[in-house]
C-alpha cells in the first residue's frame, strides 16, 4: 500500500510540474511575440504585373521600400527584363 501511495504522489507531482512549466512557457512565448505590421499599398495599380500594358516605372513602383539592396537589384533587373519583353510585343503588327 505504501508503494502505491509513493507512486501516486510522484505521478501527481510530475503532472503538476509539467502543467506549471507549460503555463510558464506559454506566458513567456506570448510576451516574446512581436506585433504584426501591415503596410498599406503605395498606390493602386489597375494593370496586372507582367501584363503587356505594364510599364517600367509602374513595375519599379511595386518594389517595396523596405527591400534590401540585393532584393531591389533583382526586382529592378526583373522589371527591365519584362520591359524588354513587353517592348518586343508592342512592335508586333495587329496589336
Amino acid at each position: 500500500m505504501r508503494i502505491h501511495r509513493t507512486i501516486t504522489t510522484r505521478v501527481l507531482s510530475l503532472f503538476l510540474a509539467t502543467a506549471w512549466l507549460l503555463a510558464v512557457s506559454l506566458t513567456v512565448h506570448a510576451a516574446e511575440q512581436k506585433p504584426v505590421v501591415t503596410v498599406a499599398p503605395v498606390k493602386s495599380v489597375a494593370v496586372a504585373s507582367g501584363a503587356v500594358e505594364d510599364t517600367l516605372p509602374t513595375c519599379l513602383t511595386r518594389i517595396p521600400q523596405g527591400a534590401t539592396p540585393g532584393q531591389r537589384l533583382i526586382a529592378e533587373q526583373s522589371c527591365q527584363r519584362d520591359e524588354s519583353d513587353r517592348a518586343s510585343m508592342r512592335v508586333v503588327p495587329g496589336r
